[in-house]
């Protein structure tokens, strides 16, 4: 073995090992958390720190499905997900092709506007969009949430969706139209499923961002059995008095299982359809 070989495999090993500490120490914060959930009375301060229950119970999970309206916080969250989902990525798969594909006056003003948009933060919105909701009766409703959704993330869908599109060869489309392809059926025949990594990706991000949000839904639902899982949670630890974090653990663990599930089935798609939607503009 040359001494060349033998420097790029300590380099690699080194990766690797620093790599897998990496992971290890990502993992703690969640083991702790899992043990919590399993804890008897689940005392995060007042017991030291373990990664495995002294005493193992299945209470906290019961008592957060039958004493809190969590599946009602989860029947909520994805309503709101899935039709948030399926209008910013309808309109966003429309929106990215034209820009992709067409050239018209305005276009790279527009595309640069948009960007600009998404550049600002939520919270400078929050009060203007309090004001519309309460014009229109949309406060704690399902609704209103959506449309606010949906329109923040189609700036981000269209910006990703843009660049796989741009990576499809124009040539299968010119193809596809000597054949006698209308536009909605190059759209929805040939260039859909080419581009079906970045749909789903970006679908299960726009997904993920709508599960997790905290400030417009803790803002605009008002009644407890409105409120998303984000709101949820954060109302189980707003009281000292009746704060248990092994009932927040338990109910943290319940709110990831989804997003792992989906994660571990788009894994394929993941790599395709971050880096092809992100290289070219």
């Amino acid at each position: 073995m040359t001494k060349k070989k033998r420097k790029q495999i300590l380099q690699l090993s080194g990766l690797h090992i620093f790599y897998i500490i990496l992971c290890l120490l990502a993992l703690v914060p969640i083991l702790y958390a899992l043990n919590l959930s399993f804890e008897r009375g689940g005392g995060a301060l007042s017991s030291g720190l373990s990664l495995f229950p002294k005493e193992f119970t299945l209470d906290n999970y019961k008592n957060i499905l039958t004493q809190k309206p969590f599946l009602r916080w989860f029947y909520n969250s994805a309503v709101l997900s899935f039709f948030t989902m399926v209008i910013a990525i309808g309109f966003a798969m429309v929106s990215s092709y034209a820009f992709s594909r067409y050239r018209f006056k305005g276009r790279n003003g527009i595309l640069k506007l948009l960007l600009l948009l998404n550049a600002f933060p939520q919270i400078l919105s929050m009060f203007a969009l309090f004001r519309l909701l309460k014009q229109m009766n949309m406060l704690d409703t399902k609704l209103g949430l959506v449309i606010i959704y949906a329109g923040s993330m189609c700036i981000f869908s269209i910006w990703n969706m843009k660049g796989y599109f741009d990576t499809i060869p124009i040539e299968i489309e010119e193809a596809s139209k000597i054949d006698g392809a209308s536009d909605f059926q190059l759209l929805w025949k040939v260039v859909m499923p080419l581009a079906r990594p970045a749909i789903i990706v970006t679908s299960v991000m726009v997904l993920i961002f709508v599960w997790n949000e905290y400030l417009f839904s803790t803002t605009f639902l008002l009644n407890e059995n409105s409120y998303t899982l984000a709101g949820g949670l954060y109302q189980l630890q707003s009281n000292d008095y009746t704060r248990s974090w092994g009932m927040f653990s338990a109910a943290a663990i319940l709110v990831s299982v989804p997003v792992l599930i989906i994660f571990f089935c788009i894994q394929k798609y993941m790599v395709s359809g971050l880096t092809a939607g992100g290289v070219k503009g």
